[in-house]
């Protein structure tokens, strides 16, 4: 007899598990609580769907059991979610490493992965919600009991709730026994105290962002940094911010330090800064730092340093050289709050890991239950880790949920 399998949770890790879970032979029901699954998906890498990345760099995905993630990951490749896509029919493009759909549409991905689980007679049943799971795997849900002889709990985290992911999954799992790691935003702005960022708002420009949890370095990045009108944002930002929005949540103190010149190391900033005190001796100092960085950046580094903006260059002293290096090189932003659970991309935090098996994604406590996707306390990093994180728990998921139990 076929084993019925049900999956909670109409997203990318529930998709690609019921499509699994039916190509072994499982008579496969996906319950989804909004009006129509993989909305979440839609939105990925800007509407264009950033699917996998083909690096691979230390660091990848984080939470309180990082390998666990590895784990899965050497059992559901890269190379095995491009050959999964493929079979649907997407024509993948790579560009230097990321991989999107080469219609450039996220919808493409969304509707080859709902038109195969129509072709394998997969039942999905949207605007259902599950209000509880028993430990023999009955469901009571909004739209009646159903019992299942293993059930994939991929109901999300709580990041972008407008997407749906309203964390109801962790109630579920709690319920079932499972440790909740508490979800906290990650790939997220961060707010900062300084009064200047008003006059910084919308300045984007090449950083590298240290973040210092208690004076410690914690993590780094580089790239685009984007200033807002209340701190932080940009690729590089997301990166770090889950470590903040950990420290900042234990009452650490959490700070940010901007090296703006990232080309170049301190000293040779400070040779350039010194060679145009001498060259452009003439000009009133608030053209100073001009062809260097974004004049509104000139203005507020001129006035922490407190160099007069009306004096000529030709008048500012090498001490004044050396604070303004110092500054370039590491504007520092005390960090007050990560945004919301609304802005963020993902969460980190969420179910135990250390209580889910790596090899089948089954729950160490309750027999034929398993896990995938962001329900579970994986975050990983910008750039497509994140969908195969989905995939590859998801596939993994299905494959063991969809065979008989013996």
């Amino acid at each position: 007899m076929k084993p019925k399998v049900i999956i909670v949770g109409g997203g990318a890790s529930g998709l690609a598990a019921g499509i699994q879970a039916a190509r072994l032979g499982a008579s496969v029901t996906i319950l989804e609580h909004t009006a129509r699954p993989g909305k979440k998906l839609l939105s990925t890498g800007n509407g264009k769907c950033n699917l996998t990345n083909l690096a691979s760099p230390p660091g990848s995905y984080r939470g309180e059991n990082p390998d666990f993630a590895k784990m899965v990951l050497e059992r559901v490749t890269v190379s095995r979610t491009l050959d999964f896509f493929k079979g649907l029919g997407v024509v993948l493009t790579d560009r230097n490493g990321y991989v999107y759909p080469n219609t450039g549409q996220a919808s493409s991905i969304s509707d080859a992965l709902i038109f195969e689980l129509d072709h394998l007679g997969v039942t999905l049943i949207c605007d259902c919600r599950v209000r509880g799971i028993k430990k023999d795997l009955t469901l009571m849900t909004s739209k009646g009991n159903m019992k299942g002889d293993a059930v994939i709990l991929a109901a999300g985290s709580m990041a972008a709730p407008k997407t749906g992911s309203d964390g109801s999954g962790y109630e579920l799992a709690a319920a079932l026994g499972h440790t909740i790691i508490k979800p906290l935003p990650a790939l997220v702005q961060l707010r900062c105290r300084e009064k200047w960022y008003k006059q910084a708002a919308g300045v984007r420009t090449e950083a590298l962002v240290t973040l210092k949890i208690n004076g410690k370095t914690a993590a780094e990045d580089q790239g685009e940094l984007q200033f807002t009108d209340y701190g932080i944002s940009g690729i590089p930002v997301f990166q770090v911010s889950r470590f903040a929005s950990r420290a900042l949540d234990e009452g650490q103190t959490v700070t940010a330090e901007l090296d703006l010149l990232p080309s170049m190391d301190g000293k040779a900033a400070e040779e350039l800064l010194t060679d145009r005190v001498k060259r452009f001796a003439y000009r009133p100092a608030e053209e100073f730092l001009n062809g260097v960085l974004n004049q509104k950046l000139a203005r507020i580094l001129l006035n922490e340093t407190r160099i007069t903006k009306t004096a000529k260059t030709g008048e500012i002293k090498p001490a004044q050289i050396k604070r303004l290096t110092a500054a370039i090189k590491g504007l520092e932003t005390a960090v007050i709050a990560a945004n919301s659970f609304d802005q963020a991309q993902i969460c980190s935090g969420g179910v135990d890991t250390r209580e889910i098996d790596p090899c089948t994604m089954e729950s160490k406590l309750v027999k034929r239950l398993y896990f995938a996707g962001e329900i579970l306390d994986v975050d990983g990093i910008c750039g497509g880790y994140n969908l195969q994180w989905a995939w590859s728990s998801g596939i993994l998921a299905g494959t063991y949920a969809g065979r008989e139990n013996i």
